[in-house]
């Protein structure tokens, strides 16, 4: 059977040590956040992971989700911990208390979507998909809209959905045909289809508030004519409660790979009274809003499975008995030496170990910043902070979801052909981890949205937010003679990583198929920049520990050895992603279309 142990000491050592997230009670609203409180929500929240949410993965995905004439059941077991979890204020953690939120930082709701989404990324979608709805509307809502709908999903009473994808499109939004016509009275008839749309039917809340893209008469054609609508499931009476059922009703639940347990429905909107959220024909900025949120949320469950995977394997390598280690017998005791000794099994652990480490720092580096744009009292800071989000949310979806299916991947493979039946539990990983490389836009798009939006924004200045710091921490720590068995790897890669930028950008003005040509290979070149640039940081941290606070000498020397094995065994794919990308387009757009 799989086992999950919330990894509460790595969580702490990257909040506390290496990102020194108390520094954030220094914003506005955060006074009251600190680092016992961290340390005891996180406790906490580690504790509903463990023994309410992961006791129910395996099942659900067992049983999946029912359908029945436009109803939707969710697993046994899941609505008792959906009010557990609700009950418990876990829907709120980094909500607007004037809301009934908890009001905590967005970094901390971050290190709790990982542990969510390790002990059971089925059951997370549902409350990550009511954090992107409150994301929306709390930003662009009216304040009637604010007033009757955030208490509600702050308070888990009821939940959201983003409504996007229409069966004729996906990513090309400005395709939609779902229409909104106004009704008289200040509201609008919705009628279309949306499809694959996550917790759109289910039976955990008493309401289901969707956050629907459609278009008014004589909208403007493509992306520009796009409104954002709420509708919800029963319209809110006069007393902010369900009212009577809108005209929309789940047809079809799809049958999945992975994720069997969150149901993802077909919804039908027939003559659907809804709202407008913000502007008319402005709705894909509104959107955008939940994307953002909800591509950092889809990078934790990237991050969350790999955890996981590695745990299992972990456990399963010293537990396993097979021949005997190369360089002589290490268990006399025993018919065989556990896997762990053999260097290519140590291989798969290490190479999942060191990525999930790095990979931590930065996304949580990257909720902490979502802080300071939100927060801090000088516009200046909020802007770098913000172009800083900016630009490492693309990267951290892509990459950290592509480690996700990898992670799991290794997984499988270190425990053989036990990894590949249901019993050890850890083919249900790989199953679940795969989506994650395709909502909140495929990969591929992300890579595009770094090499197509990102890299020219300001000529260059999201690129700049993250160049900077790099630079400036290799020129501080160059003759630190502790640290440049990891400061020279950084430093020959990140010149890499500008050479390719600036490659990009310039082959790219004579021919916009260089900049797609390279955008995947490209965005993979950055994040394993990123993650030495984080390594480099966290063995500075734990070299710091070494010498003032003695007594946890084990934990930290094996930050160092991990970060050696990245940066001797994981950071050199960094040079052959430099290499596919300065070859350029040719290649790839030589060949005839009938030819393939």
């Amino acid at each position: 059977m799989p086992l999950y142990n919330p990894p509460l000491d790595d969580i702490r050592f990257i909040l506390h040590d290496v990102l020194n997230a108390g520094s954030l009670s220094e914003l506005s609203g955060y006074a009251d956040f600190s680092a016992d409180l961290m340390d005891q929500i996180l406790e906490e929240g580690g504790r509903i992971c463990a023994e309410i949410l992961f006791p129910l993965n395996r099942s659900g995905d067992e049983e999946g989700c029912h359908f029945n004439n436009g109803e939707v059941t969710t697993p046994a077991g899941f609505k008792e911990a959906y009010e557990t979890f609700a009950k418990g204020g876990w829907c709120g953690l980094s909500s607007d208390p004037a809301y009934g939120g908890m009001g905590m930082p967005v970094m901390l709701n971050t290190a709790m979507q990982e542990m969510i989404c390790s002990a059971n990324m089925s059951f997370g979608m549902y409350p990550g998909l009511s954090q992107g709805a409150y994301e929306a509307l709390h930003q662009f809502g009216t304040d009637e809209q604010k007033k009757t709908y955030l208490p509600k999903l702050i308070q888990g009473i009821w939940s959201g959905t983003m409504c996007l994808t229409e069966p004729h499109c996906g990513t090309d939004l400005g395709l939609i045909k779902t229409k909104a016509d106004p009704r008289g009275d200040g509201s609008f008839s919705v009628t279309g289809t949306k499809i694959f749309i996550s917790a759109g039917e289910h039976d955990l809340t008493e309401n289901i508030i969707h956050l629907v893209l459609a278009r008014l008469p004589n909208a403007p054609e493509g992306v520009k004519g796009i409104s954002l609508f709420v509708v919800p499931k029963f319209i809110p009476n006069a007393q902010g409660n369900p009212g009577p059922r809108n005209g929309l009703a789940c047809g079809a639940i799809e049958h999945k790979m992975g994720i069997k347990a969150s149901s993802t429905c077909v919804m039908n909107f027939d003559g659907a009274q809804g709202w407008l959220v913000g502007e008319e024909n402005k709705g894909l900025k509104a959107m955008f809003t939940m994307m953002n949120a909800a591509r950092l949320g889809v990078a934790m469950q990237g991050l969350g499975i790999a955890e996981v995977s590695y745990q299992n394997a972990l456990n399963y390598a010293k537990e396993r008995l097979q021949m005997r280690a190369l360089d002589g017998t290490k268990y006399p005791g025993k018919p065989a030496d556990p896997i762990i000794v053999h260097p290519d099994v140590r291989r798969m652990l290490l190479t999942g170990k060191s990525i999930i480490e790095a990979s931590r720092a930065l996304a949580y580096w990257t909720g902490m910043n979502l802080d300071i744009a939100h927060k801090h009292p000088d516009p200046a800071v909020r802007e770098e902070a913000d172009d800083l989000v900016a630009l490492l949310t693309p990267i951290v979806k892509a990459f950290q979801t592509d480690m996700g299916t990898m992670i799991a991947g290794l997984a499988i493979q270190t425990y053989g052909g036990h990894g590949y039946i249901r019993e050890h539990g850890v083919e249900q990983y790989m199953r679940d981890a795969k989506i994650a490389e395709i909502y909140e836009g495929t990969n591929g798009i992300q890579a595009l949205d770094l090499v197509g939006r990102k890299m020219s924004v300001g000529y260059g200045r999201l690129l700049r937010r993250f160049f900077h710091p790099v630079q400036k921490f290799i020129q501080e720590h160059q003759e630190d003679t502790a640290l440049q068995e990891f400061i020279f790897p950084l430093a020959k890669s990140f010149a890499k990583l500008q050479q390719a930028t600036a490659s990009i950008a310039q082959k790219s003005l004579k021919d916009p198929n260089e900049a797609g040509a390279a955008a995947t290979d490209y965005l993979r070149q950055f994040a394993l920049v990123a993650l030495a640039f984080m390594w480099c940081r966290i063995v500075k941290t734990a070299q710091e520990k070494l010498s003032t606070q003695p007594g946890n000498e084990d934990f930290y020397a094996t930050k160092m050895d991990t970060a050696r094995f990245y940066m001797e065994r994981v950071l050199p794919e960094a040079d052959s992603r430099f290499k596919m990308v300065m070859a350029g387009a040719k290649t790839l757009m030589a060949l005839k279309e009938e030819a393939f």
